[in-house]
C-alpha cells in the first residue's frame, strides 16, 4: 500500500533545445497548510473523544465495545503517524529545538500541574503530587512525542528502521521491567507508527486517492466492527492501550509478539482504510485541524469529571441505544467546540508559547540583522 510511487510534481514547460529541463518542484498547500491533513487530523481527534465517551458504555453494550475496540486499533496510530510524517524535517537545529520545547515540552510541564490540581480539587486532595515523569492522563502523548522527535535523525539513519522499531516495540510488550517515567511503554509500542510516518512521502498519500482503495476502505472497516463484535466476549479491551506486559493479561511471553504484530498489522490496515476515507477538500471544520492539540488535551478535564461525578451512572437512559447516540454527539460537539479559534486564542500563550525571553539569540542572525540583508530572522522565530 504504501510502495514508493512517483511524486506530484509541477508541471513545467519543457526546456529549449540545448538546455537543461528545470529540476521539478512538488507543490506545496496552499495557505502553507493541506487541508487533506487537517481534516485527517480533526477526524482522528474526534476518534478519540467518541473512543473516551465510550469507555463507560462498554461495560453493558456489547455494540459500544465493538465500536471501541475498532476506534481504539487505529486512531492513536493513525495521529501518531501523522506526527511523525509532519516531523521528518526535525534536526537539532536551534528553530527545531526551540519549537520542539515551545510546542511539546511546555505544554507537556504546564497540563502535568494543571491537570494535578483538577485532580485535587475532584478528590478534595491537596496533597495529590506534581509528578513530571509520570504524565497524566492525556500527557502521555507529548511526552512521548517529545522522545520520538529527539530519536528522529537515528530512524534516519539506520538501514532498517521500521522493522528495527517492530522489534523494539514487541520487546516493550514483552518486558515487565520497564518503568512508567515518561510513559516509556507507550512510547516503545507505538513508536513503529512514528516511524513510519518518518518515512512516507506525499506520493505515498496519494496512492490513497485511487477509486478502488476508496470503495474497499468502507467493507474493511465494517468488516472490523463486526470482527470486533464478535471479539468483544474473548478479548482483553487493555491490549489496545499498549500500556501493559504480556505478563498482565495471563499469558505466556510468546504471545506477545503474536499479539503485537497482529494488533499492528490490523492498526495499519485500518489507518489506511481511514486515510483513505478523509476528504481532500476544503471542508467546513477543515480549520478546526490546526487546533486539535487543544481539543485532546482539554476534553480531558471533561472526561475526569463525567467519572467522577457519575455521570454515566446517574441516569439510566445513557446506556439505552438512544443515550448512546447522544453521548456521541455531545462528545463529538464538546471535541469540535475545543478546537476552534476562540478556543485556541485563550490558551496560546500556553500552547504555543513564543518565549523570545528564554532564548538566546544567533550571533549570526544578529549581524546579517545589522547588515539590513533580507535574510536576517531572529533566533527564537520558529521557521
Amino acid at each position: 500500500m504504501f510502495r514508493a510511487a512517483i511524486p506530484l510534481l509541477r508541471t513545467v514547460d519543457p526546456a529549449p533545445k540545448g538546455q537543461q529541463a528545470p529540476a521539478p518542484r512538488i507543490d506545496p498547500p496552499s495557505g502553507g497548510r493541506d487541508a487533506y491533513f487537517d481534516n485527517a487530523k480533526y477526524l482522528a481527534v474526534v476518534l478519540v473523544a467518541m473512543g473516551h465517551s465510550w469507555e463507560p458504555l462498554t461495560h453493558s453494550s456489547r455494540a459500544a465495545m465493538a465500536l471501541y475496540m475498532t476506534v481504539y486499533t487505529f486512531h492513536i496510530p493513525a495521529f501518531i503517524l501523522i506526527s511523525g510524517y509532519f516531523s521528518r524535517g526535525f534536526d537539532f537545529t536551534p528553530a527545531k529545538l526551540k519549537r520542539l520545547i515551545t510546542s511539546v515540552a511546555v505544554p507537556y510541564l504546564v497540563f502535568e500541574v494543571l491537570y494535578t490540581f483538577f485532580q485535587r480539587w475532584l478528590q478534595d486532595d491537596p496533597h495529590e503530587p506534581i509528578s513530571l515523569t509520570n504524565p497524566y492522563y492525556l500527557d502521555w502523548f507529548l511526552a512521548a512525542l517529545f522522545v520520538w522527535r529527539l530519536t528522529t535523525p537515528i530512524w534516519k539513519l539506520v538501514r532498517w528502521p521500521i522493522p528495527l522499531s517492530l522489534a523494539i516495540a514487541v520487546l516493550a510488550a514483552t518486558s515487565p521491567d520497564i518503568g512508567n517515567d515518561f510513559a516509556i511503554r507507550r512510547v516503545l509500542q507505538f513508536l513503529p507508527y512514528f516511524v513510519i510516518g518518518l518515512h512516507l512521502t506525499p506520493a505515498h498519500f496519494e496512492l490513497l486517492r485511487k477509486r478502488a482503495i476508496r470503495i474497499a476502505a468502507v467493507p474493511v472497516m465494517l468488516g472490523a466492527v463486526v470482527f470486533a463484535y464478535w471479539a468483544a466476549k474473548h478479548m482483553d479491551v487493555s491490549w489496545f492501550r499498549q500500556n501493559d506486559p504480556v505478563q498482565n493479561f495471563g499469558m505466556p511471553a510468546w504471545v506477545s509478539p503474536v499479539m503485537e504484530l497482529a494488533l499492528f498489522g490490523c492498526a495499519m490496515v485500518l489507518t489506511v482504510c481511514f486515510l483513505a476515507l478523509v476528504p481532500r477538500r476544503q471542508t467546513w471544520f477543515t480549520k478546526l485541524g490546526a487546533g486539535t492539540l487543544y481539543g485532546y488535551l482539554l476534553h480531558g478535564f471533561v472526561i475526569k469529571m463525567s467519572r467522577w461525578f457519575g455521570w454515566y451512572d446517574a441516569y439510566s437512559w445513557v446506556r439505552t441505544p438512544v443515550g448512546e447516540i447522544v453521548v456521541t454527539v455531545l462528545a463529538v460537539t464538546l471535541i469540535t467546540l475545543l478546537c476552534t479559534s476562540p478556543v485556541r486564542r485563550v490558551f496560546r500563550y500556553v500552547m504555543e508559547p513564543k518565549m523570545s525571553w528564554a532564548f538566546t539569540q544567533d550571533a549570526a542572525a544578529l549581524a546579517r540583522a545589522r547588515e539590513g540583508t533580507a535574510e536576517a530572522v531572529p533566533a527564537s522565530s520558529p521557521r
